[in-house]
């Protein structure tokens, strides 16, 4: 293992130990405070800040409703914004982001190649399989943070969060 696998393994250890201690924490529009109210976006953004991957990212303000009357991706600009590229080989560590609505606007953190930590509404932060509701036969992107792995620089076909299970 090279040095900068070696890096790479321990921040992606280390963002899923961190996503881990959210577990649980209630769902809440636009909060950012663990074990208090988080959405799915500002789950992301404290995720890898506390991991050390990224900088302090500030996604903005956004209407609870957004992803329902626009096709515009802001969910992707963000990702896009903080160096994150598409990926056809998801590892531990990487964003699921799924189609809900009109756009890509309901993102995770990839625990494993069957499990995503994400905080979903009138719920809380909670784990979730790929083949299980709310996301399974969900049209799902997969993005990463460390673009030494295979990227995919243009749109390709979506997968379902079913069909990666099958790949």
């Amino acid at each position: 293992m090279t040095p900068t696998e070696s890096i790479e393994a321990q921040q992606r250890q280390a963002v899923i130990a961190e996503a881990l201690t959210w577990l649980g924490t209630p769902y809440h529009h636009h909060g950012r405070l663990k074990g208090v109210g988080v959405d799915c976006g500002q789950s992301l953004c404290a995720i890898y800040e506390a991991a050390g991957v990224t900088a302090p990212i500030d996604p903005g303000t956004y209407s609870t409703a957004w992803h329902l009357h626009r096709s515009e991706e802001l969910y992707v600009q963000w990702l896009e914004r903080v160096g994150a590229v598409r990926t056809e080989q998801p590892q531990a560590g990487d964003v699921a982001l799924f189609r809900f609505g009109r756009t890509f606007s309901h993102g995770g953190v990839l625990v494993d190649s069957r499990t995503v930590l994400h905080a979903y509404v009138h719920q809380a932060v909670i784990l979730t399989r790929l083949d299980e509701a709310p996301l399974a036969g969900r049209p799902v992107q997969f993005w990463t943070l460390w673009p030494a792995v295979n990227v995919t620089p243009t749109p390709a076909v979506q997968a379902s969060a079913l069909t990666v299970l099958e790949a």
